[in-house]
């Protein structure tokens, strides 16, 4: 079947994450296609065979209606693309002048995703605000291709069905519960054209309740391309499916290989730390095993406070010991009525009246005969 005559009977399934990755990686030294009959993807890798690349070249020019080159990320829209998320997601003061900074210096991209993931209360942010600008920028460029495209990411129809549909891309006569798909298929393509989809709005309402965020990875169908050339097939370029940010560094291909080039970085220095506790309560285990290990001692009763011996008290003690009720009340009385400077108390001034009242006797003395 000559590729002038192919025309898809819905609108293409596209993997939204694989167009990212594309888009991402896409700079000087790499070149990516997309094909406009079939939504796949080609990356010419320069490090296959020269024959297999002559091929692909040729294959690209002489079909030129039929793919197009993506677009390479310049270095002012990277700025641009760091600097609205700096301005808009960032609130932290420090951290903003840190990013600022980083930005304006060389190697930006690398350092600014770096810092980024040492910081992990940005990195949610990051990500959200990545993904929603990366989604406006692929559909800006998908529109003005005219192409009707769905990303399999947003379909809500059974797997079952889509597979249908992508080996009925062609077949103008199919099922009806393929033709009933195909509608939705429409209906959902007509979305991606709307102004809300490069400008969607916030929703309105009361906010929904902070739930734990639970990463589910998409399940997608096998991919099925009837009319891939020959020369591309070894080219297709179809990695699997990342919901990390690291797709915005240029230098890794994945968000393991950017963790792995962290070291010598602060979180090192958190690693090493962590190391020495785990290693020090290791130690306290081992010796409390030994201690509960140890025989001929209780260790646990030896460890306790021992209780005083108890020995009963006799009447004459017990009274000693439990004051009277009036005593109590005139002591709880004296501490509370506070005491007048200058002036004797009462009991002084009664102590003083009854000396006074005692009259002195001078004995008498007898004169001797």
């Amino acid at each position: 079947m000559s590729t002038q005559l192919l025309k898809a009977q819905n609108p293409l399934i596209l993997r939204y994450h694989r167009l990212l990755e594309a888009f991402s990686k896409s700079d000087d030294e790499r070149d990516f296609f997309f094909d406009k009959i079939e939504g796949f993807l080609v990356f010419l890798d320069l490090d296959k065979e020269d024959s297999n690349i002559d091929g692909a070249e040729n294959e690209i020019l002489s079909q030129a209606n039929r793919y197009a080159i993506i677009p390479k990320m310049t270095f002012y829209e990277t700025k641009k693309f760091m600097e609205g998320f700096v301005h808009e997601k960032v609130y932290d003061i420090d951290t903003k002048e840190k990013l600022l900074d980083i930005i304006d210096s060389k190697e930006a991209r690398e350092n600014f995703i770096e810092f980024i993931y040492d910081h992990p209360q940005e990195l949610d942010k990051w990500q959200q605000y990545y993904h929603e600008r990366s989604r406006i920028r692929i559909i800006e460029w998908l529109r003005n291709l005219e192409i009707r495209f769905v990303f399999e990411e947003d379909l809500e129809i059974a797997k079952n069905i889509v597979e249908k549909l992508k080996l009925n891309t062609f077949e103008p006569k199919v099922p009806k519960d393929v033709a009933q798909a195909r509608e939705q298929l429409i209906v959902k393509a007509k979305t991606y054209y709307s102004s809300e989809a490069l400008n969607p709005r916030p929703k309105r309402g009361r906010p929904p309740k902070q739930i734990a965020k639970v990463e589910i990875e998409p399940q997608f169908v096998p991919d099925i391309f009837r009319h891939v050339p020959q020369d591309l097939r070894s080219f297709l370029f179809m990695p699997d499916y990342s919901g990390s940010s690291a797709t915005f560094s240029a230098k890794f291909d994945s968000e393991a290989q950017l963790l792995a080039s962290l070291k010598g970085s602060s979180r090192d220095k958190v690693d090493m730390k962590l190391e020495i506790l785990s290693q020090r309560l290791e130690s306290l285990r081992q010796l409390s095993g030994k201690l509960k290990d140890f025989k001929g001692a209780d260790i646990d009763k030896a460890l306790q406070p021992q209780a005083p011996i108890k020995r009963e008290m006799s009447s004459f003690e017990v009274k000693q010991m439990t004051p009277s009720k009036s005593d109590s009340l005139m002591e709880v009385a004296k501490e509370l009525i506070p005491k007048k400077r200058g002036r004797p108390s009462k009991e002084e001034e009664e102590e003083e009246k009854k000396q006074k009242k005692i009259k002195t006797v001078v004995p008498i003395i007898k004169k001797k005969t």
